[in-house]
């Protein structure tokens, strides 16, 4: 009895909840922090922090920080770790003894037996149990912080083409301004008869196809906004906060990882949960060949009474008795199981190794790109257009040819734009490949 109690009182709930290992893991890979909110106290600690976050143009970094703060979809997978590690705390606790009543009268006879029966089986296979537990808590404890570091890249990649879209959004209303003004020009020179019908339609075309786009740029900035507010868990008053006005500006120099597939054996979560994974089923499996022969083995104390007679003390034992079912079922499907586990945990691998190559390919051609853009091909399209604003002013052309100029301006300025926004989506790629998981996207190049 002493015996069972000392093990069973050693099987208790951890202070955290087996929370430090995420928010390590996940601060780790993301470089901010996140908490589960479990109590009021810790809900008002959060709230304090997002409000300090919104009262500031967001960054890249903030938004991360909102996200793992305020996803509720988020917390709602941190309660996960509550129902593993209660299954890892049931693992190292007795079950509950049996006790059993029967109370016999007849012919002036009254015939009394009591018993009380434990789980021997159990406290025998506790070690097994509670260590294949133990296992599975931590790979929960790996899914949880992997479901972290997921939230925090996509809300950073929400981040950027937000930014991005409200950007492209106020050149699309520049854009439309001067092709209002064009319009409104070539329709007053059209009246006095110094226009072509010919040309005055040209413009009217560029007006519309102007007021197309903006449509179109004006939906995008909304989505893209509402999808980073779902992701930082943003409503009401909080949905004013405030975007930078550009985007970051592009590195000197891009990454170059060193040993970008062993980083990411030793970092990703993805291949640390499959591992887990694999050495839980192996130690289920070793519980379930320990068990398969005999499940079920009670002992404990009886004693009976009877009128008229001393009563009578000993034991009683209850084994089932393997006469149909030997255990190779259980035993077969859980090898079976260990062997899924292995493959899945070896082609887990592969994906990481294939998909951190990929991704770096992708990240290294958007850096060229929007280097490229950076350095040519924007400034190319700005002094061209100085040119051509010296050549209207010495009245070598016309308002019109100066405007023809703008709309050529128009795809290489929006194509830089959409090239600086790739890059920082591709970066953010490669680091979800490197230490987290999966990359929702294997490339952000647009074709």
């Amino acid at each position: 009895m002493a015996a069972i109690l000392l093990l069973s009182g050693c099987a208790s709930f951890s202070p955290d909840g087996g929370f430090d290992k995420v928010a390590e893991l996940t601060k780790e890979r993301t470089g901010q922090a996140t908490r589960w909110q479990r109590n009021d106290g810790e809900k008002d600690t959060a709230q304090a922090r997002i409000a300090e976050l919104l009262a500031q143009p967001l960054s890249a970094d903030s938004a991360v920080e909102l996200a793992l703060l305020n996803n509720l979809g988020l917390q709602a997978s941190f309660a996960e770790l509550g129902i593993a590690e209660s299954e890892r705390v049931r693992a190292g606790r007795l079950a509950n003894p049996t006790i059993s009543f029967s109370h016999l009268s007849g012919g002036g006879i009254t015939e009394i037996d009591r018993s009380v029966l434990f789980d021997v089986l159990g406290l025998i296979t506790m070690p097994l149990a509670r260590e294949a537990e133990a296992r599975r808590f931590e790979a929960v404890q790996y899914r949880a912080a992997a479901d972290a570091v997921g939230i925090a890249a996509e809300a950073r990649r929400a981040f950027f083409e937000a930014v991005a879209a409200q950007v492209l959004l106020g050149y699309g209303l520049q854009v439309k301004d001067a092709a209002d003004s064009s319009n409104e020009l070539a329709r007053r020179m059209a009246e006095a008869g110094n226009f072509s019908p010919l040309a005055r339609m040209r413009q009217q075309a560029f007006d519309a196809e102007a007021g197309a786009r903006l449509a179109r740029a004006r939906h995008q900035s909304i989505a893209a906004r509402e999808r980073l507010v779902r992701l930082l868990g943003l409503s009401g008053e909080q949905l004013a906060f405030e975007l930078p006005q550009r985007l970051p500006d592009l590195p000197p120099e891009p990454q170059q990882p060193k040993d970008a597939e062993q980083t990411a054996m030793d970092k990703r979560l993805d291949v640390q949960t499959a591992r887990r994974s694999t050495e839980a089923t192996a130690k289920a499996l070793g519980l379930s060949r320990a068990t398969g022969f005999v499940n079920v083995l009670d002992a404990g104390y009886a004693n009976k009474s009877q009128s008229g007679e001393a009563r009578q003390n000993g034991y009683t034992i209850e084994l089932s008795l393997p006469l149909f079912d030997f255990g190779a079922a259980n035993v077969a499907r859980a090898e079976a199981s260990y062997m899924q586990s292995v493959h899945r945990t070896a082609q887990v691998a592969i994906d990481a190794r294939s998909e951190v190559r990929e991704s770096y390919s992708a990240y290294r051609t958007a850096y060229e790109l929007a280097r490229h853009y950076r350095d040519e091909v924007v400034p190319l399209a700005k002094r061209i257009s100085d040119e051509n604003q010296l050549r209207y002013n010495g009245m070598l052309i016309s308002i019109f040819d100066l405007l023809a100029d703008t709309r050529e301006q128009i795809a290489g300025v929006s194509a830089g734009i959409e090239a600086l926004r790739d890059y920082w989506l591709a970066e953010t790629d490669l680091q979800s490949a490197l230490t987290g998981g999966t990359p929702r996207a294997a490339s952000a190049i647009n074709p």
